[in-house]
C-alpha cells in the first residue's frame, strides 16, 4: 500500500507546528523570560533555537522521509547491516505513550475549565476559592477519567479518518483557529488599563534580571541553561513524533526551509502567549507563577476581574484546549503508524487497540491526585515521573541519536551524505554543509551536556 501523503505544504507546517506547541508554550516560556531578563532572554533562547533546535529537527525529519516509515522501523531502513540503530525505536514508541499518559489528563482538565468557565463557576470567587475548585477536580477521580476519556475518543476519533481528512484536516482548522484566538486574546490583553507595566516586565530587556536573582546571587549559568533547556524541549524532538510527518511528507521541498517555518511558528505563538499573560496580571495585581498554578489558579482570577471576564476566559481555555488537541492528535498518528509499520495492522486496528490501551494507561496519572497519591518518587509522584522519564530522558537522549545516526561515517550509521542529499532534495533554503565539524562534534557534546545539567539541576538543584 502506498504511504499517504501530506495534501498540502500548510498542512504539513501547521501539523507540525501543533505537535510542537502546547503547554510549555503557554505558560513555561512567558514565565522563565519574565524571570531571566524579558527580551534579553529571549535573544539567548533564540540562539539556542538556532545552533540546537533546527538542525536536530531537520535531522529527524530526513530520518522519516527518507525511510518513509515511523519511529519503530525507520532506523531499520537506514542502517548499515549488523548495526544496532533500530532498537531505539522501542524506545522512541515508549516515549510517544508516557508523553499521552499525562497529556491526556492535563488536556482534560482543560476542557472542563471551559466549560466550567463558560458556566460561570468561578464568578465571585477569589485565589484561594479558584484554587479550591482545582483541587476539587484533581481529588475527583470521576470527573477526571470522564474528561481524560473524551480526549481520547476525541483524538482517535480524528484518526481513524486517516491523514489527509482527518489529522491534517482537523489540525488545519484548529492550528488556523488557535492563531486567531492568540491574536485576539492578545490584543484584549495589551489594551486593559494598566497593562503597560506587563508589557515592560515582558518586552524590556533586563540583562540584571539575567545575571543575578533577587538575592544578588549570579546566576547567568542558570539563565543559559533555562535558555538552552526551553530551545530543546520546545519542539518535541527525539521520539519520532516529528519523523513520522517527514514521512507523510513529498520531495518537492527542502527541508532547511520548512523547519525554520514551523519553529518560527512555533516560537511566535509562545512570545505572543507572554502578551496574553503578563499584561493582564499586571493589569489586575497579580503576581504570574509558573507550573499548574498560572493555568489553573491565577489566570481564572483575572477573568474574574476582566470586564466581559467570562467569556475572554471561556477563549482562553478553547485556545489552551487546541493546542493541547492540535499535540495529541499528532502523537496519537504517530503511534498508530508504529503499528501500522511494525505489525501491518490497519488503521481501524490499530485505532480501536490504542483506544483501549492508551486510555487505560493514562489512568495511573489521574489517580496519582487522588487514589494513588502516596505513591511517590525522588522526582514527584505518577505525573512527574512519567515527565521526567519522557522531558530529561528520552528528549535529550533521542535528539542525541538522530543527531549521531546522521553525521557518523556510514560504515557505522546514515551517514552524513546520505543525510544531507535527503534534506536537501527539493527548492528552498539548503542545510549548512559546511558546518560539518559543529554537528559532528560540537554539537553531540551540547547535547551531553545538557542532559548532565538537567540531572544536576533536578537532584542537585
Amino acid at each position: 500500500m502506498e504511504r499517504e501523503k501530506f495534501s498540502s505544504r500548510l498542512g504539513f507546517i501547521l501539523i507540525s507546528a501543533g505537535c510542537a506547541i502546547g503547554l510549555g508554550n503557554v505558560w513555561r516560556f512567558p514565565y522563565i523570560v519574565g524571570q531571566y531578563g524579558g527580551a534579553a532572554f529571549v535573544l539567548v533562547y533564540l540562539f539556542f533555537l538556532l545552533i540546537m533546535g533546527i538542525p536536530i529537527m531537520v535531522m529527524e525529519f530526513s530520518v522519516g522521509r527518507a525511510s518513509q516509515k515511523s519511529v519503530t522501523c525507520s532506523f531499520q531502513v537506514l542502517e548499515p547491516k549488523g548495526t544496532k540503530w533500530h532498537w531505539y525505536g522501542w524506545f522512541g514508541m515508549a516515549g510517544n505513550y508516557l508523553l499521552m499518559m499525562f497529556y491526556t489528563t492535563i488536556s482534560g482538565w482543560l476542557i472542563l475549565y471551559f466549560v466550567k468557565t463558560l458556566k460561570g463557576d468561578f464568578v465571585g470567587l477569589d485565589t484561594q476559592g479558584v484554587a479550591e475548585v482545582f483541587d476539587s477536580v484533581t481529588a475527583d477521580p470521576v470527573i477526571q477519567t470522564i474528561f481524560m476519556g473524551l480526549v481520547v475518543v476525541l483524538g482517535m476519533l480524528v484518526c481513524s479518518r486517516g491523514l489527509k481528512n482527518g489529522v491534517e484536516k482537523v489540525n488545519k482548522a484548529m492550528m488556523l483557529c488557535l492563531l486567531a484566538l492568540l491574536v485576539v486574546l492578545a490584543v484584549r490583553s495589551v489594551t486593559l488599563p494598566g497593562a503597560a507595566a506587563g508589557l515592560e516586565f515582558y518586552l524590556k530587556p533586563n540583562l540584571h534580571n539575567l545575571l543575578y536573582d533577587a538575592e544578588g546571587n549570579f546566576i547567568l549559568g542558570e539563565s543559559v541553561f533555562a535558555a538552552m533547556g526551553q530551545s530543546f524541549f520546545t519542539l518535541s524532538l527525539g521520539i519520532g513524533a516529528m519523523a513520522i510527518f517527514g514521512s507523510y511528507l513529498g520531495r518537492e521541498r527542502s527541508l532547511m526551509g520548512e523547519v525554520i517555518n514551523i519553529t518560527i511558528l512555533d516560537t511566535c505563538v509562545a512570545f505572543v502567549s507572554g502578551l496574553i499573560i503578563f499584561p493582564a496580571a499586571f493589569a489586575f495585581g497579580v503576581q504570574p507563577d509558573s507550573g499548574p498554578n498560572l493555568i489553573f489558579v491565577t489566570l481564572p482570577n483575572i477573568f474574574n476581574e476582566m470586564p466581559g471576564g467570562r467569556v475572554w476566559g471561556a477563549l482562553f481555555f478553547v485556545f489552551m484546549s487546541f493546542a493541547a488537541l492540535s499535540t495529541v492528535t499528532a502523537v496519537f498518528e504517530n503511534i498508530l503508524a508504529c503499528w501500522m509499520d511494525k505489525w501491518k495492522v490497519s488503521r481501524r486496528t490499530a485505532v480501536t487497540a490504542n483506544l483501549i490501551l492508551i486510555f487505560l494507561l493514562s489512568l495511573p496519572c489521574l489517580l496519582g491526585f487522588n487514589v494513588l497519591s502516596g505513591f511517590q518518587t525522588a522526582v514527584g509522584g505518577i505525573m512527574d515521573l512519567e515527565d521526567f522519564i519522557v522531558s530529561q530522558n528520552l528528549l535529550p537522549l533521542g535528539s542525541l541519536l538522530y543527531l549521531l545516526f546522521c553525521v557518523m561515517p556510514k560504515r557505522y550509521a546514515w551517514g552524513f551524505e546520505n543525510f544531507l542529499r535527503e534534506a536537501n532534495q527539493g527548492q528552498g533554503v539548503k542545510f549548512p554543509a559546511k558546518l560539518r565539524f559543529y554537528f559532528t562534534y560540537l554539537l553531540p557534546l551540547v547535547l551531553i551536556v545538557v542532559f548532565i545539567l538537567g540531572y544536576l539541576e533536578k537532584f542537585a538543584g
